[in-house]
């Protein structure tokens, strides 16, 4: 829940929509395309199915999903991802329905879907408890909720802890890695949905690059990292970069690690049934 010492929800809601439009979340959603198409292959969803998935960025989720049948409708704050996203599906001939919108306040009526996935999306907004409501609100009695949400342990929640020593997070916003925490999973879900599994599933990060590139594509592209190192003077950049890096290349496993960075990672996969 939002804190009264924080910055008002709207001017939240705004900076976060100016976060993920910074850089180019495009060239971030290539390195994990293949642990998209995989996540959609593990969630097997039928084809047919209405399917709405919630910070789409840029078709990671929705493309795969319309290949294999669903009938797909993306949502995303960032237009310039949806714009991206329209792009690949066009160049792929595929007819997908992406639209702007907020994860907790769900442009849709009640009861429209038969699935709502989201994969490293709605775990980001600020207020978990209403993206829980609106997710299942507008999935039908007995439709399927299905998310990939990095894992508070994982190389990904070990790289926001330490960017968020240089950099905290507005006040009052929980971290989005509780979403990858299965007890706190079952917290937020519980009362509006049943049969609640969740799995860790592993994932790596490769990028063709040393660590200290892997932090500079980030730096460059992701747009929370280039948010954060925008608020830093250059001392405070320099010493949050050199953070990175010792992070980076500690969990490196690539045999050339001065041209190759391959890091594993893993996320929590939850799938449950709308009540």
């Amino acid at each position: 829940m939002s804190d009264p010492s924080g910055p008002p929800i709207q001017q939240l809601k705004q900076n976060l929509r100016a976060m993920w439009m910074a850089g180019d979340f495009g060239m971030v959603a290539k390195t994990i395309g293949a642990g998209a198409e995989e996540f959609v292959r593990r969630i097997n969803l039928p084809a047919g199915w209405h399917v709405l998935d919630v910070a789409c960025g840029t078709g990671n989720t929705a493309i795969p999903l319309t290949r294999a049948g669903c009938i797909v409708t993306g949502l995303d704050i960032a237009t310039n991802l949806l714009h991206q996203a329209r792009e690949r599906a066009r160049s792929e001939g595929l007819d997908i329905s992406f639209v702007e919108g907020d994860a907790e306040q769900l442009p849709f009526p009640d009861s429209s879907f038969d699935a709502v996935v989201s994969m490293f999306g709605a775990m980001f907004a600020p207020r978990p408890e209403l993206v829980a409501a609106e997710m299942a609100r507008v999935l039908k009695p007995g439709g399927l909720l299905a998310m990939a949400n990095w894992d508070p342990q994982s190389f990904t929640g070990e790289m926001f802890r330490m960017s968020a020593k240089h950099v905290p997070p507005p006040p009052g916003m929980p971290s989005p890695v509780l979403w990858g925490e299965p007890d706190t999973v079952r917290e937020r879900l519980g009362g509006k949905f049943k049969e609640i599994q969740t799995e860790s599933v592993p994932m790596l990060f490769d990028l063709p690059t040393s660590p200290a590139g892997a932090v500079n594509f980030f730096r460059t592209y992701f747009g929370p990292t280039k948010t954060q190192f925008s608020r830093l003077n250059p001392a405070g950049q320099e010493a949050m970069a050199a953070d990175l890096e010792a992070l980076w290349s500690k969990a490196n496993t690539a045999p050339d690690p001065a041209n190759h960075t391959l890091v594993p990672n893993r996320y929590l996969q939850v799938k449950a049934v709308r009540a």
